[in-house]
């Protein structure tokens, strides 16, 4: 862990209780002398360094040593459109997808898509904060969502296509806007109104799931 969300980071004197108390002290096993580092969401440029003076049966008090302007962002930008799949699917990629430095996710309801699939923001905020206080980035992934993929396209015309091409994608390729489909792939329809598009493709001969081609296309042009 990097460093912990508290919306009381800044104070001189902090009391943790509860969760955080128990996630310290019986999982981290921290002691009185150990440091750590906070972050507030209102300011989270700036790095608070606190020490554990006590440690109570319910409760830990923290002294706050030092405050640094300490920000880790993504060198690059890209942003997914990413036709919407199982939100059970989707939460076990974001963590690994806000670690390797995606910026934005734009999830759309495209004609394969199963629309009895509701997206739970909150909770994909949550995962994303889990995942912060563990790798250390500072910039929050942004979220939204599209009605379809005409939408997307028209607000973002220069955006690339993850499907089937003769095109492969080369390591030192990089673009800011890539569409990547659901389960099934585009549907007919969807393939002659991305024509206009630059489409490509991995090199590998297999067939791979959303969320493995979401992992992939983003890992390709970040890393």
């Amino acid at each position: 862990m990097m460093y912990l969300f508290n919306e009381n980071a800044g104070k001189e004197h902090l009391v943790l209780k509860g969760e955080t108390h128990k996630y310290l002290v019986k999982v981290l096993r921290h002691s009185v002398g150990d440091m750590l580092h906070l972050r507030n969401k209102a300011s989270i440029e700036n790095l608070h360094l606190y020490e554990i003076v006590s440690i109570e049966g319910r409760s830990l008090e923290l002294q706050l040593l030092s405050i640094t302007l300490s920000e880790i962002k993504p060198s690059k930008n890209l942003h997914i459109a990413w036709c919407v799949i199982e939100s059970k699917s989707i939460e076990k990629m974001l963590p690994s997808l806000n670690e390797i430095g995606v910026g934005r996710i734009s999830f759309i309801y495209c004609e394969r898509s199963q629309k009895n699939f509701k997206l739970d923001f909150k909770r994909f905020e949550r995962i994303l904060e889990a995942s912060m206080q563990q790798s250390g980035r500072t910039q929050m992934m942004e979220l939204d969502t599209y009605k379809n993929l005409q939408q997307f396209i028209e607000k973002f015309p220069d955006t690339k296509v993850f499907d089937f091409s003769d095109t492969v994608l080369q390591g030192e390729s990089h673009f800011e806007h890539v569409l990547v489909g659901c389960e099934g792939g585009f549907s007919k329809a969807e393939k002659e109104f991305l024509q206009a598009q630059d489409v490509f493709r991995l090199d590998t001969p297999m067939i791979l799931r959303s969320e493995s081609a979401v992992m992939a296309v983003a890992s390709k042009i970040l890393l």
